[in-house]
């Protein structure tokens, strides 16, 4: 439920880098980036001075660093949102401790009165093989949105019944369900960002959130293109496997044809397979 057009809804908010319209009422809007591939390259480089020069290719070097998990050199470029999302949504990305925020004021101001609707296909019944996931559609969705509905109406009415009367608003404030709508600035550096979107992206995070860090990432992409295609070969497309599967992998692999049929370099062949003669050392 995102929409990746850039979105404007024309109240003067901050930063024209990108933004994208996610769920009822969301925002992700890329405000500030700092670096670019070439920064992750020159910051690679400055620990091994002349002896990198062998790695010529932007390219090349930065997917070495991404295989080998070299992570400060994506440290050094930094990404920051404006980011209006519901506080249970709110409540996933401030886990990420790495980033820095600074919150919308429900003790200053007054807070929003949008909600969270969840559309149709996201109403769905408790999943039986999984405690924190959902399971199949519910055929029932009119009779949950009328309740989200009615719970969310008087909520604010009581919320607004109590700033007439003067009550304070960081206590009025605590009426309101984590369905309602905040708004952050989020910065983060690179190699966090992509750690936190290959954890939110993941099929098993809450929808919700998946939406977020999809529409954060497509943002970010087109401003570091080398980095986001070595992240989606060597992280979002990887597989880490056990010792014993990787057992059966070499049950059944011949490393004749590894280069030609999928592409891999000489050198990221030659990686590959020592990484499965490693096992042996480890097992054996």
């Amino acid at each position: 439920m995102i929409n990746l057009e850039n979105y404007d809804e024309g109240d003067g908010n901050i930063g024209r880098m990108g933004r994208v319209k996610v769920h009822d009422h969301g925002i992700v809007n890329l405000i500030d980036v700092m670096g670019t591939d070439e920064d992750v390259e020159h910051a690679a480089r400055i620990s091994y001075g002349e002896g990198t020069r062998s790695v010529s290719k932007t390219r090349h070097l930065i997917r070495y660093l991404m295989r080998h998990r070299h992570t400060s050199p994506f440290e050094m470029c930094e990404v920051k949102f404006y980011i209006k999302l519901p506080i249970f949504v709110m409540r996933q990305l401030v886990r990420h401790r790495t980033a820095n925020l600074n919150e919308y004021s429900g003790r200053y101001s007054i807070m929003s009165e949008d909600m969270y609707i969840p559309p149709d296909e996201y109403i769905q019944e408790q999943s039986t093989v999984n405690n924190q996931g959902r399971g199949a559609e519910i055929e029932y969705k009119g009779e949950v949105k009328f309740e989200f509905n009615r719970q969310y109406d008087n909520a604010l009415q009581s919320y607004r019944n109590l700033l007439d009367n003067n009550v304070a608003r960081e206590l009025a404030r605590t009426l309101l369900p984590v369905g309602n709508y905040t708004e952050v600035i989020w910065k983060i550096d690179l190699h966090n960002f992509l750690n936190f979107c290959k954890l939110r992206m993941d099929s098993h995070a809450q929808v919700e959130i998946q939406d977020y860090a999809k529409a954060m990432y497509e943002l970010v992409k087109p401003y570091f293109p080398i980095c986001c295609e070595a992240f989606e070969d060597y992280a979002i497309n990887a597989k880490t496997f056990s010792a014993k599967e990787m057992a059966v992998i070499k049950d059944n692999l011949n490393g004749s044809w590894i280069m030609s049929k999928y592409g891999l370099s000489e050198r990221e062949s030659k990686e590959f397979l020592e990484k499965l003669r490693s096992t042996d050392e480890v097992t054996n």
